[in-house]
């Protein structure tokens, strides 16, 4: 009976979750009762939820139930403890071969909970509580279990090392510092772990750093990856939209050229038809008037013949060969030579135009930011060809060198009406747009403005929102005999800077850097801009009078 009773006491008194006695005992509304900690971790796992449920008998409670110790059960867990009694150890209790076992437990040993660096030992709840009831072990250490305690005893001495040599960088006991290491630069264990534990905290804050500075660049990699996806969307869903207009404006094309071939057949075809009719009528006249000649030839009686013969109708004018315009038999030859000639124009167009595409989609550049350039070499690699739009150029303007330079004349320039044109600021546009990853090189002669801007900059009038570094559609490197000047939205920036004849920019689209460089035998940075572009770039030269400046061709 007594048995019996002591193995009630052990189920009451045990946690079903930890399957160890109750610690701080609680009991939830369901009257069943577990550790305080053991029901607060496993409901902690709930939160998210907001649904709480016994581990027993999986009632749920909503919201979640205030936990208050049970006096009781604490009561009776403290009493069966004196009296010896402790609930039978699980399973995954006891020390297996990756664990730290108890030194002191006999037959199959507990798992440790707690070494302690004076003893050398480690113990279990059970026995380590001498350590928390007794004074004599009150200013014992206790640490996480240890395998390697024995470490902790000099190998000569078999003395508990607790100083350090600073000269030796080791751990050493009391008898080594006076006997081998005697003049060394000898410390406690705990003055050098203290001094360690600032550097170790140092390393931390640069590590902590660190992670925080690659979590940043993991999300802005995650952004970019969004982003990515995104324009590859967008771009192929405007990709398809472009070309479906394309394959209709082509079949538009080609059903118009074939209604109007078949309504010149049609007139044609009827034209050559009325003519066929009147030469048939004309037979027909003429087989009837050679039958009356023929039937007059054979009259035997002359009198007959004379008085018949001015009776014969006169024959009607005949139709002149010469009206008869017969072609060659290449009646719409021409129009399918014509076709084949915009065939083959579209298809020069489409090969050129295809390689640009496919190298700026292959481009590592268009995805990944790319570090400025350093030397000539990585500037070069960047370079790019570009040429100026005559249809952006001012009247006073000169293109020559294949549309390359441009130089301000005195006299108005031959130049059709375009809506492109700049009317009254003396400046032109580059034909290509610039994305991606571009540098390019000036040469000058006198004043001149390095720019570049959007294709929506207004072209008409002299105000400020058609100037180059006037507006916020436009940035401008102002190239003076003395002196550069930067403008941008109206605000003008003195830069200092050795005075050259050339500027070579640069320019990241994608990053939003512009860089504007010195360029002689060395290169000097003399602006950069960090910005966010949100439309292609087009190169810009603004000329001031008797000034002159080409695009050069980078080598």
């Amino acid at each position: 009976m007594a048995t019996k009773r002591d193995q009630m006491d052990q189920e009451t008194i045990s946690c079903s979750i930890c399957l160890d006695l109750l610690k701080d005992p609680v009991t939830i509304p369901c009257g069943h009762s577990y550790c305080m900690d053991c029901i607060k971790t496993r409901w902690d796992g709930e939160d998210q939820k907001g649904i709480y449920s016994c581990p027993q008998c999986r009632k749920t409670f909503i919201p979640r139930p205030v936990l208050e110790k049970s006096t009781i059960l604490a009561a009776l867990v403290e009493q069966l403890k004196k009296t010896g009694l402790q609930a039978a150890p699980a399973d995954h209790c006891y020390a297996g071969p990756e664990d730290v076992a108890c030194d002191v437990c006999s037959g199959r040993k507990l798992k440790a909970i707690k070494s302690c660096l004076i003893c050398l030992a480690s113990y279990c709840e059970k026995h380590l509580q001498p350590h928390y009831e007794s004074p004599a072990f009150k200013k014992h250490q206790l640490v996480e279990p240890s395998k390697n305690l024995q470490q902790n005893i000099c190998s000569r001495h078999d003395e508990v090392m607790k100083m350090f040599c600073r000269t030796d960088q080791k751990c050493i006991c009391y008898l080594c510092s006076v006997d081998e290491h005697k003049g060394h630069d000898t410390v406690s264990a705990a003055a050098e772990r203290t001094e360690r534990q600032r550097e170790l905290e140092v390393s931390r804050q640069e590590i902590q750093q660190r992670i925080q500075d690659r979590e940043k660049d993991v999300k802005l990699l995650q952004q970019e990856v969004e982003a990515i996806n995104h324009s590859a969307d967008t771009t192929v869903e405007d990709n398809e939209k472009i070309f479906t207009q394309l394959i209709r404006l082509i079949q538009k094309r080609s059903s118009d050229v074939k209604q109007q071939i078949r309504s010149q057949q049609e007139t044609e075809v009827r034209r050559v038809k009325e003519l066929q009719e009147k030469l048939e009528q004309e037979i027909t006249e003429l087989k009837r008037r050679d039958a009356e000649l023929k039937q007059l030839s054979h009259t035997e009686d002359h009198t007959q013949f004379l008085h018949n013969y001015p009776s014969l109708s006169a024959l009607s004018e005949s139709t002149h060969s010469s009206s008869i315009n017969i072609r060659p038999l290449t009646h719409f030859e021409d129009v399918t030579a014509a076709v084949s000639e915009l065939r083959d124009k579209l298809q020069d167009i489409l090969t050129d135009r295809w390689t640009n595409i496919s190298l700026t989609v292959t481009d590592p550049d268009v995805f990944l930011p790319q570090p400025e350039p350093k030397s000539r070499d990585g500037f070069l690699r960047c370079s790019c060809e570009i040429t100026l739009d005559p249809n952006t150029a001012n009247i006073r303007l000169l293109l020559s060198e294949e549309n390359r330079k441009v130089t301000r004349m005195d006299k108005n320039q031959s130049y059709s009406s375009h809506p492109d044109r700049f009317t009254d600021w003396h400046q032109v546009l580059s034909r290509e747009s610039l994305t991606g990853r571009c540098y390019w090189e000036v040469e000058m002669r006198g004043n001149v403005y390095v720019a570049v801007a959007y294709k929506n900059i207004s072209r008409a009038g002299d105000g400020n929102e058609c100037g180059f570094g006037y507006n916020d559609k436009s940035w401008s490197l102002d190239c003076f005999e003395d002196s550069f000047e930067f403008s941008y939205n109206k605000i003008r920036t003195s830069i200092s800077g050795p005075r050259s004849s050339r500027v070579g920019v640069y320019l990241d689209h994608r990053a939003g850097i512009l860089s504007f460089y010195s360029v002689s035998e060395t290169r000097t940075l003399l602006h950069r801009v960090q910005t966010t572009f949100t439309q292609p770039l087009y190169a810009g030269l603004g000329i001031g009078s008797g000034s002159s400046a080409e695009l050069c061709k980078v080598k």
